[in-house]
C-alpha cells in the first residue's frame, strides 16, 4: 500500500508528507481581518517613527534628558509597586471568587471588582482623590502618620492600583478556576492544610495566569493619565510629562518623548511576553 502511494499518487504523498502546503481559506480570511487591527497600529507607529528618525539629534537629546529618564523610571516603578500590592491583596480575593459557589453576594463582589473597567478615567480619579485626599476617609488618618497622597508618589501608586486591579484579579480568578478541585482535595487527604494546599498545588499551577495578569495590570497602570493627575499631578509620570510638554513646548518635544516611551515599552513588554512561554508550560497540561 505504501509502495502504491509512492509510485502511483505522488500528489497524495506530497499532501500527506507536507500538510503545511494546504491552504485553509478560513484561516487566511481570519488573518486578513485581524491584520486590519495590527495594520492600524503599525501605520501609527510608522508615522511617528518616520518623523522622529528624520531628526535623530533632537530625538537623542530628548531621550537622554534626565527629566524623561526619571519620569520613565518613576512610571514603571509606580506601576510595579501597584502590581506588587495587587499580588499581595488581589490573589487571595481571586482565589475566594474562584472557589466560592455562585450566589448574589458573589455577583455583587465581582461587579465591584469590575467597576474600574467601566468608569470614565476622570471618575475613577475622582473616587481615588475623594478617598485619599487630606480630608478623605483614608487620607486623613494616614496623613496623621505622615503618609500623604496628594501630589505625592503614594497617590500615583494608589491611582494606578485602582484602575489596574480588575485586570489582575480577573486573570488570577480564571487561572484558579482552571486548577482541578480534586487536586486540592487529594492534597488535603494527605494531610495538607488549606494554605499549604494553596501554596504547593494551586498557586504553582496558576503561575502563568499570575504572570499574564501582572503584565496586563502593569501595562494598564503605567498607561493611566486622568486618574493619576486627579490626585498626583506631581511628580510627573510619563503621561503627565507628555501632556505638560505638549501644552508648553508644542508637538515636537512631546512627540519625541512619546516615541522614546513607545520604544522602551515595546522592548520591555516583548521580553516579558517571551518569558511567558517558559513559565508554567508543563503545569498547564494538568
Amino acid at each position: 500500500m505504501k509502495t502504491e502511494t509512492l509510485s502511483g499518487d505522488k500528489g497524495g504523498l506530497w499532501r500527506a508528507e507536507r500538510p503545511g502546503r494546504y491552504t485553509d481559506r478560513c484561516i487566511v480570511w481570519f488573518c486578513i481581518m485581524g491584520a486590519v487591527i495590527v495594520g492600524i497600529t503599525v501605520l501609527a507607529l510608522a508615522n511617528i517613527a518616520m518623523k522622529e528618525l528624520a531628526d535623530p539629534a533632537h530625538l537623542f537629546k530628548v531621550a537622554m534628558s534626565s527629566e524623561v529618564i526619571g519620569s520613565i523610571l518613576l512610571t514603571f516603578g509606580a506601576g510595579a509597586n501597584a502590581v506588587l500590592l495587587l499580588v499581595i491583596f488581589g490573589t487571595p480575593l481571586a482565589y475566594v471568587l474562584a472557589r466560592s459557589r455562585p450566589s448574589r453576594f458573589k455577583g455583587v463582589v465581582e461587579s465591584i471588582v469590575d467597576i474600574p473597567l467601566i468608569l470614565p478615567h476622570t471618575v475613577a480619579g475622582l473616587l481615588v482623590y475623594l478617598l485619599f485626599m487630606r480630608r478623605g476617609w483614608l487620607g486623613a488618618p494616614l496623613a496623621e502618620i505622615g503618609l500623604a497622597f496628594e501630589d505625592a508618589y503614594p497617590g500615583t501608586v494608589v491611582a494606578m492600583l485602582f484602575v489596574a486591579s480588575p485586570f489582575f484579579i480577573n486573570s488570577m480568578r480564571e487561572g484558579f478556576e482552571k486548577v482541578p478541585v480534586h487536586l486540592e482535595n487529594v492534597a488535603r487527604t494527605l494531610g495538607a492544610g488549606t494554605f499549604t494546599t494553596f501554596r504547593t498545588v494551586t498557586l504553582p499551577l496558576s503561575l502563568r495566569h499570575m504572570f499574564n495578569g501582572a503584565i496586563l495590570a502593569w501595562g494598564r497602570a503605567i498607561g493611566e493619565f486622568a486618574a493619576v493627575i486627579m490626585i498626583a499631578y506631581y511628580p510627573f509620570i510619563i503621561s503627565t510629562l507628555i501632556y505638560y510638554s505638549f501644552t508648553t513646548d508644542g508637538i515636537h518635544t512631546s512627540r519625541s518623548i512619546a516615541f522614546v516611551v513607545i520604544v522602551v515599552s515595546f522592548a520591555v513588554f516583548y521580553l516579558l511576553r517571551r518569558m511567558t512561554r517558559y513559565l508554567g508550560r508543563y503545569d498547564d497540561r494538568v
